[in-house]
């Protein structure tokens, strides 16, 4: 089974991967019950959309599987694996889809789900009307004689197999030469977008000198060369004057750095990725940019985003309020999130953060870690969510981290824990996009299906189970208050400390007075995560209450911003 995962793992069919390494803490070293949840759900989306796909376009399954692979770009090999694996496992889908049984049946029968000893059957769609062993046995009938799953069952590695060795050696090495070499927890500045380039931190603008970043201090007011990639150097030939001193000095330049997890990075799959009445060549041009970005999308986030929204809102990221209050701050922002970050995890990464206390200009920190102290996918999730003492300890640690790191003068502020019971309240009886075609998924069958294969990013939130829904918030509250508590009551000698709390209910608010339902500020396709809009919407509250009431966080307005423009354009974008 693990063999047949690696195969799938790499190709682009497996669009619920995220699930693995979103919001939730990693949580492989539990034994799983059944077999692999990530496994399962994968077969079930993937059988799901080859099996829609021909009802839309009123197509075989042959052709509706052909259809999807024509649909998905050729970098990182996505083209090619997509084929390997249809010539794999093709034959016998078209056998099961044809017979009339659902994705559960089919990755039931070839293994890719497994119910385990005395534990419950999972589905995602409603069980057949015939007793469920008798509809599994017939249909293993019908594939009974598979070489593919006869090998598979083996427990050998189906790439070696005659036939497709050289397949597999060819994807391997596609995708191996087409990942540039890039350390993703590199604390460097590049000019490449993705793999935690300048989608994640300010674009280098001299990628071979390393003391030319985002964030310094001018080198000798940059007379020779833009040492802090901000698009202003060179000498006004008017004056003598250096255009950084003119322009920038007094201006208390900042930039801002978000420590968070799978929100704060926008974790993002693309409804059109799933639904096959909107698949299209289109559909997946952006696909292999999200893969190498780990289904994350920081260039559209809230904090850090330096796009425009896609969805058409007016509001802008804190960095471009930023970028816009000071031209002066243009580039010096640093997304330092991971999905399935959580306080207890943070340690792991945050040396990544890039700040210099004696070269660099102080920083505006965001700590936003909102889900994964009390989000996790066990069967009782209560005892493995982080208590306020454990909380306390790490965040001690992380802001101890930030004062002997952060330039004097920086700014840290805490963000809240939401109150999840938003998700199932707003999207419990909706469909979701696997069961918009045929009214058949609703977001609590989906929530259902991935806690019972063990795959749900937040269980306490995610459930049917209004008691466990009410202490995961009364956790999340607890949390909330320390946080609180640690900002009213410590001091640091590099920075000021603030709290804020994370209130979807304004937001939510002021989205119903724009005509909006509260269900559309959620992800449709993993029903958890906030999406674009809120993540805006959720910033520009945060610039609301900081410049109300902690308005030397955002330094002065730069009144040399309309000569910047005039003399340097945009400064040399992103």
């Amino acid at each position: 089974m693990k063999d047949r995962w690696k195969i799938l793992m790499a190709a682009p069919l497996l669009l619920l991967l995220p699930l693995h390494t979103s919001a939730s803490p990693a949580y492989d070293d539990q034994p799983a019950r059944h077999s692999d949840g990530h496994t399962c759900v994968g077969c079930v989306l993937v059988v799901s959309m080859i099996e829609q796909l021909a009802q839309v376009h009123n197509s075989t399954v042959q052709a509706s599987m052909e259809r999807l692979c024509s649909y998905l770009p050729e970098k990182l090999s996505l083209k090619t694996t997509c084929y390997l694996v249809v010539h794999l496992f093709g034959p016998d889908i078209i056998k099961l889809l044809s017979a009339d049984r659902n994705a559960d049946v089919v990755c039931h029968t070839l293994e890719f789900c497994k119910q385990d000893p005395g534990q419950p059957l999972c589905h995602l769609y409603p069980l057949p009307k015939e007793a469920w062993k008798l509809t599994l046995e017939k249909a293993r009938q019908i594939v009974e004689k598979s070489p593919t799953l006869k090998y598979s069952r083996s427990g050998s590695d189906i790439c070696s197999l005659p036939f497709l060795a050289k397949i597999c050696q060819k994807i391997k090495l596609a995708i191996k030469n087409s990942m540039p070499f890039k350390d993703v927890d590199s604390d460097k500045y590049s000019v490449f977008p993705t793999l935690r380039g300048y989608h994640w931190r300010g674009r280098d603008c001299n990628d071979s000198n390393g003391m030319v970043y985002p964030g310094r201090r001018p080198d000798n007011w940059d007379i020779h060369q833009d040492s802090n990639c901000n698009g202003i150097w060179g000498v006004d030939p008017k004056d003598g004057i250096p255009y950084e001193k003119k322009f920038c000095e007094g201006s208390q330049p900042r930039g801002i750095i978000l420590l968070g997890d799978s929100a704060g990075a926008h974790f993002h799959i693309p409804p059109e990725w799933i639904t096959a009445s909107q698949m299209s060549l289109k559909s997946f041009l952006n696909l292999p940019t999200a893969i190498t970005d780990e289904l994350d999308w920081p260039q559209l986030s809230g904090v850090t985003g330096f796009l425009n929204s896609t969805n058409g809102v007016k509001e802008n990221s804190i960095y471009l309020r930023l970028r816009k209050r000071n031209h002066c701050n243009h580039r010096d922002y640093q997304n330092i999130s991971r999905n399935g970050a959580s306080s207890q995890n943070l340690e792991t990464f945050i040396e990544s953060l890039s700040r210099n206390q004696l070269l660099d200009h102080p920083a505006i920190v965001i700590y936003a870690m909102i889900g994964n102290d009390v989000c996790n996918g066990k069967n009782d999730p209560v005892p493995e969510m982080t208590t306020p003492k454990k909380l306390y300890s790490k965040v001690m640690q992380t802001l101890q981290y930030l004062n002997s790191h952060l330039p004097n003068g920086s700014h840290v502020i805490l963000y809240g824990l939401p109150d999840g019971t938003f998700l199932w309240d707003n999207l419990h009886s909706r469909y979701h996009p696997l069961g918009q075609l045929n009214k058949d998924v609703t977001y609590a069958h989906f929530y259902s299906f991935l806690s019972c294969v063990q795959v749900s990013p937040c269980l306490g939130w995610m459930s049917s189970n209004k008691t466990l829904r009410t202490l995961t918030t009364e956790r999340a509250e607890q949390l909330s208050n320390t946080l609180k508590k640690i900002a009213t009551s410590e001091k640091f000698t590099n920075f000021n400390l603030f709290y804020m709390d994370f209130d979807f209910r304004e937001i939510t608010e002021e989205w119903k007075k724009r005509g909006g339902q509260p269900w559309q500020l959620i992800e449709p396709v993993d029903g958890f995560h906030p999406n674009e809009v809120a993540s805006l919407l959720l910033a520009d509250r945060f610039w609301k209450k900081v410049q109300l009431q902690w308005p030397q966080v955002l330094g002065k307005e730069n009144p040399f911003n309309p000569q910047i423009e005039q003399v340097f354009g945009d400064q040399g974008g992103h």
